[in-house]
């Protein structure tokens, strides 16, 4: 896919870069781990609840994110940094060729509206820790997040996981990869596995319970769970809802759902609620991989209705690991079978965004 008005050599400097600073800011992450560990500051994690007490931002998410923007502003010192209001930080940059723009997670003021931002421009879309719940608990799965998106499409992605010491990474046309030796999927030789011919049975699904915990009859937390266990059941139960897939995963993780879907670990990854800034780097990863991402909303009909790609802003998202052939489908209709088998068995979930 040709990238308008970048050069492959452009690409692969910004790719450069931006691998080099989530490595930087998850080695960041695990300096204040150490910390914690060794007792210097303390066994607790001070954090700050946002919208609910499951929705929370320490200093570090705040920390990293400085540091992040300040390394974008070492590396391009003629950028022009514009902040347009108090309610959100959209921070555009502007040099000789092209107009960049930073969009970060703590860049939302507490309470603030979440109006989709990215537009045409060159956007860096950035979480500085995914898995800010897991972070304070000294759970291994948390990450920092760094996409570049052009014209609403994310075509550069790092995630880092430095507990584990995972990069993920890709850059369009050159491959996604597990710490820049191991291309994704993993699993590719003779060939890379079609999706089950029965899915999702036999399949990982992975999913999350959300920050949206209001226990409202036929609410999204409740529409999620009724869906969870639609995938889980027996074959032929539930109205013949049943999925009996092989395993259900939540990692509370949304980036690193994605990098394990890239990975071909997970096979299934539905989820509604998260926001761009928790996909783009995940999706440029999957993408590139080859994978499928679409609405996790299933449409009237699963069966006739056209698949379409996911919008980055929608908050709804379906995505189908990578997929080779079988002996009777091209890897694109394994993946397109198993999204419609997955339309079948979930819930519509109602997450409205303005502009997106």
């Amino acid at each position: 896919m040709a990238v308008p008005n970048f050069t492959q050599n452009e690409l692969d400097e910004i790719y450069a870069f931006a691998v080099d600073l989530g490595r930087k800011a998850g080695d960041l992450l695990m300096e204040r781990v150490e910390l914690r560990i060794s007792g210097g500051e303390g066994n607790s994690q001070k954090f700050e609840e946002k919208d609910s007490s499951v929705d929370i931002v320490t200093q570090t998410d705040e920390d990293v994110e400085v540091f992040i923007r300040n390394a974008l502003q070492t590396k391009y010192p003629t950028h022009k940094y514009v902040l347009p209001s108090d309610q959100w930080r959209l921070i555009t940059v502007t040099n000789k060729l092209k107009d960049q723009r930073f969009l970060g997670e703590e860049s939302y003021a507490k309470g603030s509206s979440r109006d989709y931002l990215i537009d045409e421009h060159p956007t860096w879309c950035i979480d500085p820790l995914d898995g800010t719940v897991n972070y304070t608990h000294i759970f291994p799965m948390f990450c920092v997040s760094i996409g570049f998106i052009v014209n609403h499409k994310p075509v550069i992605g790092v995630i880092y996981a430095p507990f584990q010491d995972q990069l993920f990474s890709s850059c369009t046309g050159r491959g996604a990869w597990l710490n820049e030796k191991r291309q994704l999927p993993l699993i590719r030789k003779p060939s890379i596995p079609p999706m089950p011919a029965n899915a999702p049975s036999q399949c990982v699904f992975s999913c999350e319970w959300g920050k949206d915990r209001r226990d409202i009859p036929d609410g999204n937390m409740h529409r999620k769970i009724e869906s969870f266990v639609n995938m889980a059941a027996e074959l032929g139960s539930r109205g013949g809802k049943g999925g009996m897939v092989h395993g259900v995963r939540s990692l509370g993780s949304a980036t690193l759902d994605l990098a394990y879907t890239a990975m071909g670990s997970f096979d299934i990854w539905w989820e509604g609620g998260c926001w761009e800034w928790d996909v783009a780097a995940g999706i440029a990863i999957l993408l590139e991989a080859g994978g499928l991402v679409t609405t996790a909303n299933p449409p009237e009909d699963p069966d006739t209705a056209p698949i379409e790609d996911m919008r980055l802003g929608s908050r709804l998202y379906l995505a189908i690991r990578p997929a080779g052939p079988s002996e009777t489908e091209t890897g694109r209709e394994t993946q397109e079978r198993t999204v419609r088998e997955v339309w079948r068995r979930v819930r519509h979930l109602s997450y409205t965004r303005p502009g997106a």
